[in-house]
């Protein structure tokens, strides 16, 4: 399994970083490679991507999610990753948004990606396009603020 772990201060509350990740559909606005998410229900997502010309669906499921610090996922077909994200207060008016995430990269354009860190740079990159969406907007396209329980698995 490859790993990354990124982070970026976004000049808004935590509760609007937050509220505004919670809006899985509107990943694609900011993550590049991301075509489509769909939320099936309060736990369980469908993805699309294109990524260097490969095309992929995978499903996942929310492991965790507490408003305000924290989402968790693992994949549960398709794509094998699994990951976090996490809301910290710096400020009254300053987030910091860290993923930490894990998967496994299949074929050779994933893996020289891997080795080559471009998959660190497209998740800053991600960050740095979610900052700038939100900041721009400021304030969230929505929220969820329901609960997802760790034990929640299915």
């Amino acid at each position: 399994m490859a790993s990354i772990t990124e982070s970026i201060d976004v000049n808004v509350p935590v509760r609007v970083a937050y509220d505004q990740w919670t809006q899985f559909e509107s990943f694609p606005q900011f993550m590049d490679g991301v075509e489509e998410v769909r939320q099936l229900d309060d736990a369980h997502l469908h993805w699309k991507s294109k990524i260097g010309g490969q095309e992929s669906e995978w499903g996942a499921v929310i492991t965790e999610q507490i408003p305000d610090e924290r989402v968790a996922w693992r994949s549960t077909d398709g794509k094998n990753n699994a990951g976090v994200v996490t809301f910290h207060r710096l400020g009254e008016d300053l987030t910091r948004v860290t993923v930490q995430m894990e998967w496994e990269p299949s074929g050779i354009v994933e893996s020289v990606g891997n080795v080559i860190g471009a998959d660190d740079r497209r998740v800053q990159g991600d960050l740095e396009r979610f900052k700038e969406f939100l900041e721009s907007r400021g304030t969230p396209t929505g929220a969820w603020r329901g609960e997802v329980e760790q034990t929640h698995t299915s």
